[in-house]
Order: structure tokens, then sequence, then C-alpha cells
């Protein structure tokens, strides 16, 4: 019996249909070697947390040394030294104004977030972005809208909960005019204000500044400008989640620093620590500091082998080029994308910023989306020994999240898959 055949999985790996799913034996930068004996190029990366391809070899060392040290100590009742020097690592690249909490995965820093905006401003109310993924917790399926799956069966959900709408501009209803954000977007907030909640009563506003599972949606500068500015004027924090677009994936260490707003309070986890469990919620030192001793906590979090994997990828992202080879190479994924929309009409739209990155399949004739689509090109590219993941509520997006290292002749050799996949699927 074979690896695969012993799996009994929940729910089949995302994009994948459990029959065809690859069991892996081995991973090595891009690649994924498989027990049938395929070598896969792996443009997933673990979901966007292998920071550095898998198995880098300082990743590697740095784990295991500190295996041979300190396993586990417990941050709530003891110091340790890959604990405190990542925390000020941490907070010296993100400017200063932030401490941090460290805990194990994205939901668990993004309700941590929320469990702090509302300590620190005691209220009660959290908004949320319609297409947003936070989460499967409790809490952040609660804020969670990017596919009702998630949410399915759950009710009653964490209350004061309550929805903006997102720019995903590609899809807007709302009349664009140069190229500019639809006024609807910041005129919503009025409306919420003014007919749904009071904005004393919010403690936070929370997004993803670059939207993941919802489908890879930029949203215009303005409006999170904007968003920032409402949030100064009533007191209400801004949380952005970046569980997905942070840790250099953007081509400075987190997107808001790519996008130029800042937020009172943000998560981080996935390629924290290259696939170890990590993560951690930054806040503004004035708010975190009213965060009393006991109102959070965890046994696991900040564990040292974590914290030593996270310092060896910390410095290759800034000592070893990493962070300038994703602008580099960002520049490269989209031109490639470019080159695939003007020969393909059924790519609608091309979007992304550093190595975050994402092609629209839709239907030429009515832009609807082709989750079918998309999801042929993904099979046929697994027969070519390429692995891509989609995104989206409708799953009609392409994704590629590959490591941050990545170089232009792995790209190509990409691109030349996907082009060939395509065409296949649109025969098919």
């Amino acid at each position: 019996m074979t690896q695969h055949e012993r799996c009994i999985p929940l729910m089949p790996p995302m994009a994948l249909h459990s029959d065809t799913t690859p069991c892996v034996v081995r991973g090595e930068g891009c690649y994924l070697y498989t027990e049938d004996g395929r070598k896969i190029i792996d443009m997933a990366s673990g979901i966007a947390t292998n920071a550095l391809g898998h198995c880098h070899p300082k990743v590697v060392a740095a784990a295991e040394k500190q295996l041979h040290t300190l396993i586990h100590a417990g941050h709530n009742i003891l110091y340790y030294e890959p604990y405190t020097t990542l925390m000020e690592k941490l907070v010296e690249k993100t400017g200063g104004k932030y401490k941090l909490y460290f805990s194990n995965s994205g939901a668990e820093a993004n309700e941590g977030a929320m469990k702090l905006a509302k300590f620190a401003t005691q209220r009660p109310v959290i908004i949320s972005m319609k297409n947003a993924f936070h989460g499967r917790t409790m809490a952040t399926a609660t804020i969670t809208t990017s596919n009702a799956a998630y949410r399915k069966n759950y009710e009653p959900m964490m209350p004061s909960v309550y929805f903006a709408e997102y720019p995903y501009l590609f899809r807007t209803p709302y009349k664009m005019e140069d190229g500019k954000c639809p006024k609807e977007y910041m005129t919503q907030f009025d409306e919420i204000f003014k007919k749904i909640v009071d904005p004393s009563m919010v403690a936070a506003i929370m997004m993803e500044p670059i939207q993941g599972e919802g489908g890879y949606v930029v949203p215009p500068v303005e409006w999170l400008q904007y968003v920032r500015e409402i949030c100064d004027k009533h007191g209400i924090m801004l949380i952005f989640d970046e569980v997905q677009s942070g840790f250099g994936r953007t081509g400075n260490l987190y997107a808001w620093q790519t996008l130029g707003v800042e937020p009172d309070i943000f998560t981080s986890a996935k390629a924290i620590a290259g696939g170890l469990p990590l993560s951690a919620v930054f806040g503004k030192a004035e708010i975190m500091d009213k965060w009393a001793k006991g109102a959070h906590g965890g046994t696991f979090g900040g564990n040292p082998v974590s914290c030593a994997a996270s310092l060896a990828i910390l410095d290759e992202l800034y000592e070893g080029g990493v962070l300038e080879n994703v602008g580099k190479m960002g520049e490269v994924v989209r031109a490639k994308m470019h080159e695939l929309q003007a020969k393909y009409p059924q790519i609608g739209d091309v979007r992304g910023v550093g190595l975050m990155n994402a092609m629209e399949f839709v239907k030429p004739e009515d832009n609807a989306p082709d989750g079918a689509l998309c999801a042929a090109i993904q099979a046929e590219a697994l027969k070519r020994d390429l692995l891509l993941l989609n995104c989206g509520a409708d799953h009609n997006n392409i994704r590629l999240i590959p490591p941050l290292n990545v170089d232009e002749a792995t790209l190509d050799t990409v691109f030349q898959i996907i082009d060939e996949s395509i065409a296949a699927a649109l025969k098919g």
C-alpha cells in the first residue's frame, strides 16, 4: 500500500482532485519529489509558506542546531535567545514602533489581533471585508467571506461583525473614471456608520492589504489611505492580515511597507519560519501596552526551533539579496503573464505585487468567471510536472507563489508549461 492510499484527508487538497494528488517524499528548492519518481516544479510553496523553497540549507542548519540546544521552554514563563533576537530584529525592520507577540498559526494570530483591538479600545465591533479569508477557527471564520463553505453549519458565529466592500476593480459594479477607485468604496463607510453601527462601537476595521484566497486582489492605495483616515478620525484600529502577503512576498518585509499605509496592528505567519509553525501579532507600542498580563497567551508560541529558522530566513531576505530578487522576478512574472494575456482572451486580468501574482480566467463572450477552465489548466500543468494553485470565490484565478529566491530560468520553464497547459485545456 502506498502512502497515498493510506491517507484519508478530511478534505481534498486545495485545487487538486484527491485521485490525482501526488504523494511527495522530499523537497529541494523549487522541486518536489514523489514516491513514484516524479520531479515536480512547486509554484505553491506550501501555500506561500516555504519562503526560500524546500529545505533551504541555511534554514535546515539553523533549525538543526537549535534542536540540539533547546526545543521548547514556554515563552509565558521564560526568555530564550532565538525568541528575543527575532523579536528585536522584527521590531527594527518594521520601524521601531511595534511590539509583538508570537503564536503558532495565521488564524491564531488573527484572533489575537482582534482580541488586542477589543481590549485596547474596549469596543465590541469588528468590520471585515467581503471576499476576505482570515482563517477557519470560529472567530476567523466569522470574518471570512471568500467561501460560504468555511462558515456552513457553524452558525451562530462571533457576534458584532459587519462587512464592507473591498475594491475588486476588475469586477466592480461601479463606474470608474480615469482608472480611479470608485467613490462608492469610500462612501460605504458613511452608510455603515449611519445605518448599521455607530463608529464609537467599532474596535477595528480588519483586512488583507492584498487579498489572498479571495483572488490576489490588489486594492487602490488611495482606498487604503482613506480607510486609514477613517480609523484615525474615529479611534478605530486598522488591522492588516499579512499572513499570506508578509515576510518578503511583495518585495518588502510586509505589504504595508510596499503600499505605504501603516496599520495599528498586523499579523504575520506562513513564510515567517519557512514551514515551521510560527506566527506573530504586531501592535504599536502604545496599543500593545494596554494588553494586560494574562489577557492572551499560548503554550507553543515562539518555539525556539521556529524562531531559529525565522532568523535564518530574515538574514537571507536582507543580507542574501532575496528582497531585491522578489522585485526583479515579480516584474518578470507579470511580463510573462501579460504575454499570455495577449495570446489568450480567456485571461481577463493580470494583477499582483512582487511575487504575489495571479491570472484571472474568464469566458471571453461575457467575462464570466471560468473556474472549469482554471481547473483544467491546473490538471494539464500537473501532468507536465508543474504544481499550481487557484484562488478566488469562483476558483478561476491561477496564482503563482514561487519561493522568494526563484530564478528566471525556472520561471521560463514554468511559463512554457503554463502556455502548453492553457492550449491543451482549451483543446480538451
